[in-house]
């Protein structure tokens, strides 16, 4: 009921300019993110680390800037990969590379620094090697605790519902 004579007070034509206001900046936000995809050869540029593996180098909530770039990784650096089972990606070091002589493809073996095993445990079954087109990307950046926020929407889903249900009625009844 509200709506309706907010509807009538402002006018159709105001809602439609809020509107469009709204999916103008999903849209840019949605650009920015592509455009940066693209730079960094990542798929996901940013990520927030989840868990304490990484531990004392990268915290829970710390955000990770990632670049894929196509130089050699080495042992040592921390990247980020994908596996086919796991819908999340991991943040882990490289503790070992193996180099076909042949084609120059790279396999490696990574680990959580705050783990006591290697990854072959979190691998595809029978994977005993990440292969290099399975690496999002390598950390080259990051923000320590700055993700927070998005950790605690993800425990707490009725916090993400409440703060979008917030963001649409102050789109919708702004007066910018």
């Amino acid at each position: 009921m509200e709506l309706l004579s907010h509807a009538k007070k402002h006018g159709v034509r105001s809602l439609l300019l809020q509107g469009l206001t709204f999916i103008s900046v999903l849209t840019s936000a949605f650009m920015i993110w592509k455009g940066l995809s693209l730079f960094t050869n990542s798929e996901s540029p940013v990520v927030v680390v989840l868990s304490g593996s990484m531990e004392p180098a990268y915290y829970r909530g710390d955000i990770l800037f990632l670049h894929n770039g196509y130089s050699p990784i080495e042992v040592g650096e921390v990247v980020v990969y994908k596996v086919d089972e796991k819908p999340i990606p991991i943040v882990h070091r490289v503790m070992k590379v193996h180099t076909e002589s042949e084609t120059g493809k790279q396999f490696l073996l990574t680990k959580g620094d705050n783990n006591s095993a290697d990854d072959r445990g979190l691998y595809n079954p029978g994977q005993l090697w990440i292969q290099r087109d399975e690496i999002i990307g390598r950390v080259k950046g990051f923000v320590p605790y700055a993700g927070m926020g998005t950790i605690w929407m993800n425990e707490y889903p009725q916090l993400k519902m409440g703060l979008l249900g917030a963001l649409c009625v102050l789109s919708l009844f702004s007066n910018d």
